[in-house]
């Protein structure tokens, strides 16, 4: 099984400051439409197909792969994606929170498998590792941020 997390400050020195309610919008935005977030060519389609007050299911061609998620909301704290079909089974979550000082935070973590691969094998690792590398998922968190920054100064979120 693969498990990666990774936690950065939504507000570093430097940046526009952004609110819960902003960022919240920024990754309700990216799951319903991955495209407007991942670096271009990569989500080549992401369809919400189905919906409820709780949840939504959306269709989408990230990295070639077709996948199915069910995406779980728990307003202005958490998103969680699970991976109905494709090549990995399991959940990723997006999770905003204040650490001890009240500084607002975004984490990322996730358990997952990859479907007929031998568990913990050489390819399971293999992930394990690029995620947990500088290009994994804590750069997704920073470059998420970033375009939820854009977006904003954009008048778009």
């Amino acid at each position: 099984m693969i498990y990666s997390t990774a936690t950065i400050p939504v507000n570093p020195e430097g940046e526009t400051m952004l609110t819960r309610e902003q960022v919240w919008k920024g990754l309700e935005l990216k799951a319903r439409d991955a495209r407007l977030f991942l670096p271009p060519g990569l989500c080549t389609r992401c369809d919400v197909i189905e919906e409820s007050a709780i949840h939504f299911v959306r269709e989408a061609t990230i990295a070639g792969s077709d996948i199915r998620e069910i995406i779980t909301l728990e307003p202005r704290s958490k998103i969680t994606f699970f991976q109905a079909t494709g090549p990995r089974e399991g959940a990723i979550v997006n999770e905003l929170f204040e650490n001890e000082a009240g500084e607002l935070q975004l984490k990322f973590y996730c358990y997952l498998g990859l479907r007929g691969k031998q568990p913990d094998g050489r390819e399971e690792q293999a992930e394990q590792a690029q995620f947990d590398s500088d290009k994994g998922y804590k750069s997704a968190l920073v470059s998420t941020l970033k375009r939820t920054r854009e977006l904003l100064a954009e008048d778009r979120l």
